[in-house]
């Protein structure tokens, strides 16, 4: 006979949570770490209570924004390579929906994360209850169903007894390296509370290997005839190459072959940033080192990409005549897209087994070409170092010149983290990523606010690393409240808060795309009505402090440098908080290397929409569908 435990629904899924492994290459961790949450009447009797009754066997966590408890799961994830993550509950009504946009950030990113949001009675002792959503055409509707559309996997438990499929199917899904992202158990609260005599062979340790799939003999064949008939061969390096730790591999290939490697936002550093083959960002926000190979590349390499419209510069970058694609990808969904030869597998052992069966035939490169993508590179180097340069040490820095300051003090055990806003484009463009995990950029969904919570979670995954958060008074006026979660817990995460008064990206693409900068300043109305007046008088670095962080103001390049440097040492959470000048044309960052599609207003009367519909027509002409 089977022995039992009677525990209810939200003490057995706590216990069953603490008992589930992932293993990959032999190295076996816990994949539920932690279990962040903030508690309403949809949780707090049910998983409360069981966090307080298995505190010693599930760590929690308090957080102050819903959203900003999965941007730390997230990530946590992603510091940890997939392989751990963190649990976020919370109560039904906003609670559950304020997790809807840091579920869709996970999934858009193939980062698990698994959401426990509290629901509606299953047994409708009174209905409606408070914060119920009523559906006249159905009854098994409430607002968790939103979250269906942003998760990999969604199921509302209703009974005691189906919480057993469904926390096994959970954890398939998160430990798949396909199909993992963000993982929905719905909770009706009166289920939570009900108790239930579970079979104790739920709550044995139970370990989710992670596979690493070869590639098939045929399709690795026509890959390396592919890449043997090439002259002009490009690696894109994507995502893909961090979460399989495919970083080794690539380089070796890189070296073998060299081929050289240009990076997407979520693939920058995959090779160091010094490396011989590595030639910087690719795309919208690339380098003109590595726009330059694209567009004359006769065979594009994608390594765990998903490319991207910033990517493709929406179908305008890879432009040479006959042009092909070989896609390296464990998910056939991405390993066939742009019409491209697929050969799916895991990154890094698809990696080896080219580099070997390339070896073999001793392919490599032509020296002329070799010696292009070099001299490019130097050249690009260059016109980095013009950007980082203040010639001018007690002036108000630009934001390059920001970033030459954080540059000048880091090394490879700095974590950089970054979302949205202008700093992506800089950083993709001009950062020198020192180790595989410095460059932390969530460009998937780009979401603003990403950048503070997603920090802590970096932290408590590495916390011996230095690590940064980088933000615009845009972005950190969004979601500044984890900052009182660090302080909480000690979570010595350093903050770069930059001042530029609005939103400097939209404001730049606006005025390219004739929509003039409209709502994109934080200023006062002018008295035309327009958001053109003297800046806010506000106060970011005060809010900071407020929220019982250090706070390290600068003024000037050299109260910059000094500040960072005190920042990086501290062992408490401490913000720097900069004001930035416009940059001008020696010290400003690089332009945009190739384009990127945002529509523009068909028909205008204003001369600076139809200026910029007529650019936009010679850009759409370029495009094109690789067939």
């Amino acid at each position: 006979m089977t022995s039992t435990t009677r525990l209810t629904v939200a003490q057995a899924l706590v216990r069953f949570l603490s008992a589930q492994y992932t293993e990959r290459d032999g190295v076996r961790r816990r994949l539920i770490d932690a279990t962040w949450g903030i508690f309403g009447h949809g949780n707090v009797a049910g998983i409360g209570q069981a966090l307080i009754e298995y505190g010693d066997v599930m760590p929690y966590h308090q957080g102050r924004n819903e959203q900003a408890m999965v941007y730390a799961a997230v990530g946590y994830a992603r510091q940890s390579n997939r392989l751990s993550t963190h649990a976020v509950t919370t109560s039904i009504g906003p609670g559950a929906t304020n997790l809807v946009t840091g579920a869709a950030l996970a999934t858009v990113n193939h980062l698990p994360v698994l959401l426990l949001p509290g629901d509606v009675f299953a047994t409708r002792p009174a209905d409606p209850v408070l914060q119920q959503l009523e559906v006249p055409y159905a009854g098994d509707i409430s607002v968790n169903d939103c979250l269906r559309p942003v998760s990999r996997y969604f199921d509302r438990v209703t009974r005691p007894e189906a919480l057993i499929p469904s926390a096994l199917q959970a954890m398939r899904v998160l430990t798949d390296p396909v199909e993992t992202g963000a993982v929905t158990l719905a909770l009706p609260q009166d289920v939570q509370a009900e108790a239930y005599d579970w079979p104790d062979e739920f709550f044995a340790e139970r370990t989710w290997v992670v596979r690493r799939p070869g590639a098939d003999p045929t399709e690795l064949a026509e890959a390396v005839r592919a890449i043997r008939g090439a002259r002009r061969p490009l690696v894109i390096a994507g995502g893909g190459v961090h979460h399989s730790r495919a970083e080794e591999a690539l380089a070796e290939f890189a070296e073998v072959t060299r081929i050289p490697v240009a990076s997407t936002q979520a693939g920058k550093g995959s090779l160091r940033f010094d490396h011989p083959q590595d030639v910087g960002g690719v795309g919208h926000t690339g380098t003109a080192t590595a726009d330059e190979l694209a567009r004359t590349a006769d065979l594009v390499i994608g390594v765990g990409t998903r490319y991207t419209d910033f990517t493709t510069a929406s179908g305008t970058l890879f432009a040479a005549d006959g042009v092909r694609f070989l896609n390296l990808n464990i998910a056939p969904f991405d390993g066939h897209k742009l019409a491209g030869m697929p050969l799916i597998a895991d990154a890094r052992s698809g990696l080896m087994e080219l580099t070997a069966a390339l070896d073999m035939h001793a392919y490599r490169v032509a020296d002329s070409y070799s010696a292009e993508y070099t001299e490019d590179k130097e050249r690009w180097e260059q016109r980095v170092d013009a950007c980082y340069e203040a010639d001018e040490p007690d002036v108000r820095p630009t934001q390059p010149q920001v970033l030459g300051a954080l540059d000048a003090i880091v090394d490879e055990s700095d974590v950089i983290i970054n979302a949205a806003g202008s700093l992506p484009g800089d950083l993709h463009k001009m950062w020198r990523a020192r180790s595989r995990d410095q460059y932390h950029l969530e460009y998937g969904y780009s979401c603003m606010g990403y950048e503070i919570p997603a920090a802590i979670g970096v932290k408590l995954a590495a916390p011996e690393r230095h690590v940064w958060a980088l933000v615009g008074d845009g972005t950190y006026l969004m979601m500044p409240t984890e900052i009182v979660t660090a302080v909480q817990e000690g979570v010595a995460i350093k903050v770069l808060l930059v001042q530029n008064h609005g939103y400097a990206s939209i404001g730049g693409l606006s005025e390219e795309t004739g929509a003039e900068r409209f709502g994109t300043a934080y200023r006062h109305r002018a008295d035309d009505g327009t958001f053109t007046g003297a800046p806010l008088p506000v106060d970011l670095a005060a809010n900071a402090a407020s929220l019982g962080m250090r706070v390290l103001r600068a003024k000037t390049v050299s109260d910059l440098r000094e500040a960072l440097a005190e920042a990086r040492a501290a062992d408490t959470p401490t913000c720097v908080y900069v004001e930035t000048q416009t940059a001008d044309t020696v010290s400003g960052p690089p332009p945009a290397q190739a384009w990127w599609d945002v529509p523009v207003a068909e028909t205008a009367t204003r001369p600076s929409a139809v200026k910029a519909r007529e650019l936009y027509e010679r850009h759409v002409s370029t495009r094109r569908r690789h067939l």
